[in-house]
């Protein structure tokens, strides 16, 4: 077997392109993956055949494909390009969404639940003071749980003053458009605009970075 040339070695013509080459070399070392002498001899043989083309191709003789030359081009490549847009979004995603744990939700929770709770079952005629003071109670309840979080005070009153403004406008929206609407609901604008305000705060607490 020493006097045959590596395309004799590897049982293929001098003639057979890359591709098929490639595919006899891959079966080869598949088919003989427990022989170590037989597998030397399959490496030898396919490392000589390309030693061979890129003497043809210095010679003109022929074209030797890109990824004969310089493999190792494409096996970098190749990664970068699935991999980077996934990356890039996952790493968008975690400066601003949190991966609570139970605690983190939970405690939020109670608190909102009960502000909530105060806030749907006082009398509608009275005084809005009650209100306004489980307003006051949640903005600082999220300013703590924000700071807590993250240890960032000024990060925490912005988070939780947009958060404020957002429920209270979205509430009164909402308010006017569907609530008044349902007569059956003594729920007034200002009583489902904090509810909302306190939803939307609890949200913030829990889920934002």
């Amino acid at each position: 077997m020493s006097d045959q040339n590596p395309y004799e070695k590897l049982g293929v013509s001098e003639e057979a392109s890359f591709e098929e080459v490639q595919d006899v070399r891959n079966r080869l070392v598949e088919q003989y993956s427990g022989d170590t002498k037989r597998l030397e001899v399959i490496e030898a043989a396919y490392d000589a055949i390309l030693m061979d083309r890129l003497r043809m191709r210095q010679e003109g003789k022929i074209k030797v494909p890109e990824r004969i030359r310089f493999p190792e081009r494409l096996m970098q490549a190749a990664p970068k390009e699935s991999s980077t847009p996934k990356d890039q979004s996952r790493a968008w995603l975690q400066k601003f969404i949190d991966q609570p744990t139970a605690t983190d939700i939970i405690v939020p929770g109670a608190c909102y639940l009960g502000l909530s709770a105060i806030s749907l079952f006082y009398q509608v005629g009275s005084s809005d003071q009650i209100l306004q003071l489980a307003l006051v109670f949640g903005v600082g309840s999220s300013i703590y749980f924000l700071n807590r979080k993250e240890n960032k005070f000024g990060r925490a009153v912005l988070l939780t003053l947009l958060g404020l403004v957002v429920g209270l406008i979205a509430g009164g929206l909402v308010s006017s458009l569907i609530v008044r609407q349902i007569t059956f609901i003594s729920l007034s604008s200002n009583q489902f605009s904090t509810v909302l305000t306190f939803i939307l705060l609890w949200l913030i607490n829990s889920f934002i970075r």
